[in-house]
């Protein structure tokens, strides 16, 4: 049997700064939606596989584009891994990690870019074990109720018209927000705490402070920077 590949979702990536945050969630398929191969993914089709990938541990390979042409042994290598999937109401949600090497950082850029993202899709990989058939003014229409699922892969044009990024979340909220935590634990108010995010230090009257304050002061004003992505 040939494996099928098929774009048809909708995923929403989210992440850091750093390589451990690039991160995403999303769709590998929306249930009920007829695609560009005439096929519609029926709920409950994964449920099988995911069951027994997750009993196994090989999950389904993150590639990219599907491997290319499959010519080099790059085409074929893992721009990540899938860290979670499970079916709810309205598809195949997934949660991936982008791996930290040239490949993985140059996905998570063009997911990213503004003012849309150069890349916005997702494609599954399969094997059909069970389907329907269904003439539709006289077209053979694919109604898939189960899937052997081999790998999702990032994609540039998604056959699905649902298939495009919803949301990005940046590592740096997370990191201004754990700040925020920080100086609250350390006796600023918090509206305090959020001056001095947004302002730095000397948004606060420190013309009285002692030895101790100027320390801290300085610290506070290096990790801002730091925060905001500015040199000292």
């Amino acid at each position: 049997m040939l494996l099928r590949t098929k774009i048809g979702c909708e995923i929403k990536a989210a992440g850091g700064q750093d390589a451990s945050e690039m991160t995403f969630t999303g769709y590998g398929s929306v249930f009920g939606v007829l695609d560009s191969y005439d096929d519609v993914i029926e709920p409950g089709a994964f449920s099988a596989t995911i069951a027994k990938f997750k009993k196994t541990g090989v999950w389904p390979a993150m590639l990219a584009q599907h491997g290319g042409w499959g010519i080099t042994s790059q085409d074929m290598t893992p721009v990540g891994v899938w860290t979670e999937m499970k079916e709810d109401e309205r598809g195949l949600y997934v949660e991936g990690k982008l791996a930290d090497t040239p490949r993985g950082r140059e996905f998570y850029t063009l997911m990213k870019m503004t003012p849309r993202p150069a890349i916005n899709g997702l494609s599954i990989g399969f094997y059909a074990r069970d389907f329907k058939d269904e003439k539709v003014d006289g077209k053979r229409i694919r109604h898939i109720t189960n899937v052997d699922l081999v790998e999702l892969s990032l994609v540039t044009f998604p056959a699905n018209g649902d298939a495009r990024v919803e949301d990005i979340k940046s590592g740096q909220r997370s990191s201004i927000r754990d700040a925020e935590r920080a100086l609250r634990e350390a006796g600023f108010s918090r509206s305090e705490a959020k001056s001095i995010l947004a302002s730095g230090y000397k948004s606060l009257s420190l013309r009285d402070a002692g030895d101790g304050d100027a320390e801290i002061a300085a610290l506070l004003r290096r990790n801002i920077s730091a925060l905001k992505g500015e040199e000292n």
